[in-house]
């Protein structure tokens, strides 16, 4: 709760001081603002590049005369790597340390390539590791994609469908390995399509509980010590965004992927499914730097039983993202459908600080056969510092709120679609 008070305070000094600091530069064009960290939002450097970052608030502090300016940055690759402490509802405190890489633009190509890793240790003695990669061919022709993970991670599990409660749950433990590969090739414009493989391997799986478990829950799904869901992926993919860690207006994403798990790879099961994944960025104003953005994402069960942990769950996503205002894992179904607004916009003119506002609904089918029903919704708000303007990444801290008495903090390097 400290974080998030922190982060509205200087959510409103921005706010406050924006237009000031907007009227001081303009009417004085010569003065110097004391070289201290919290200057840093009304600072200007020099010259046509106004972009401030935390890196240059360092040169500041330290008295660093070396100017860092945006024409530099499109064809040279930028490593962002961040040790931090950090909450969330899901781990309580955590340490963690994340990274993500740019590579640098290939000429005559539109799209980045970028690599994402973190490592976590948290509160609840869950260990999480993650790299994530997403590669584009020298000539555009090919896009690589990788999603390795692996987790030991002790969680709370509130059962299937709409109506769990936060008071009713399974105390699950369990260790995980995720491997999907997969590589597109182009088809048209921004336009791929290629095949890949996935591996979802759960073990040592236990429930520790034995009062006040969910009515509908993973005993009564069907209770294992192990699951295996393997098989292959056919995968659409359109893609306009120049980089995935901070989407540009006028750009979009649109991403099929069917998935068929079978037994002679490996499978526990036969089963099937598929993710429909579709993000826009619009500007608004027309005329702004602000962005609204839409993003839906579903994931449909087409035929057979997953096992439990393999079922569709809230923030299921590649970085763990959709739902904020509700846990990882916190709603869970045969089928779930979900969609989300946000609105992107500046605070301060040099692009230190930024801040976004956000809603979102869910909505699930408990069982295969049943309906999809109940709408779960989120909201909240949040704060963007600029950790690297060459690379334009920012570190986002949002706090969101569910219904039921959910709510929490939500930490994020990059936006967080």
């Amino acid at each position: 709760m400290q974080i998030f008070r922190f982060s509205l305070v200087i959510f409103f000094i921005g706010l406050s001081f924006m237009e000031l600091s907007a009227q001081d530069t303009a009417t004085l064009p010569n003065k110097v603002h004391a070289k201290n960290i919290f200057t840093l939002a009304f600072y200007k450097q020099p010259g046509k590049d106004s972009m401030v970052d935390i890196i240059d608030g360092i040169y500041r502090v330290f008295k660093i005369n070396k100017v860092r300016g945006l024409n530099e940055s499109e064809y040279k690759a930028h490593l962002t790597l961040i040790p931090s402490v950090e909450y969330s509802l899901a781990t309580g405190m955590a340490a963690a340390v994340k990274s993500s890489y740019i590579f640098a633009k290939n000429e005559g190509i539109q799209n980045k390539s970028t690599i994402f890793a973190e490592l976590k240790y948290t509160q609840n003695k869950q260990i999480v590791s993650q790299l994530v990669t997403n590669i584009w061919s020298k000539n555009g022709q090919y896009n690589f994609n990788s999603n390795w993970s692996f987790l030991k991670f002790p969680q709370k599990d509130f059962g299937l469908g709409s109506n769990s409660s936060l008071n009713l749950f399974d105390q699950l433990d369990y260790s995980y390995i995720k491997m999907y590969q997969s590589i597109l090739k182009k088809i048209g414009p921004n336009l791929f399509f290629g095949p890949g493989i996935n591996l979802d391997y759960h073990w040592s799986i236990s429930d520790t509980t034995s009062k006040q478990k969910p009515i509908n829950g993973f005993n009564e799904y069907g209770f294992t010590k192990n699951s295996n869901s393997n098989g292959f992926l056919l995968n659409l993919l359109y893609d306009t965004r120049v980089s995935n860690v901070n989407p540009v207006a006028n750009s979009s994403y649109f991403n099929i992927t069917y998935r068929n798990n079978v037994k002679f790879l490996g499978s526990d099961q036969n089963w099937q499914s598929i993710i429909i994944d579709y993000r826009k960025y619009l500007p608004f104003p027309q005329t702004s730097k602000n962005i609204l953005a839409f993003w839906t994402y579903n994931q449909i069960t087409l035929k057979g039983k997953p096992p439990y942990l393999d079922l569709p769950n809230t923030a299921n996503d590649t970085y763990n993202n959709f739902g904020r205002g509700y846990v990882l894992g916190r709603f869970r179904g045969d089928k779930l459908l979900f969609a989300e607004t946000e609105y992107r916009f500046g605070i301060t003119e040099n692009g230190f600080l930024g801040g976004v506002v956000f809603a979102n609904v869910q909505s699930l089918s408990s069982q295969p056969g049943q309906p999809i029903k109940g709408l779960l919704t989120g909201y909240g708000a949040g704060i963007r510092v600029k950790f690297n303007k060459h690379s334009n990444t920012s570190v986002a801290l949002d706090y969101g709120i569910g219904q039921g008495g959910s709510k929490g903090i939500f930490m994020n390097l990059g936006e967080v679609f």
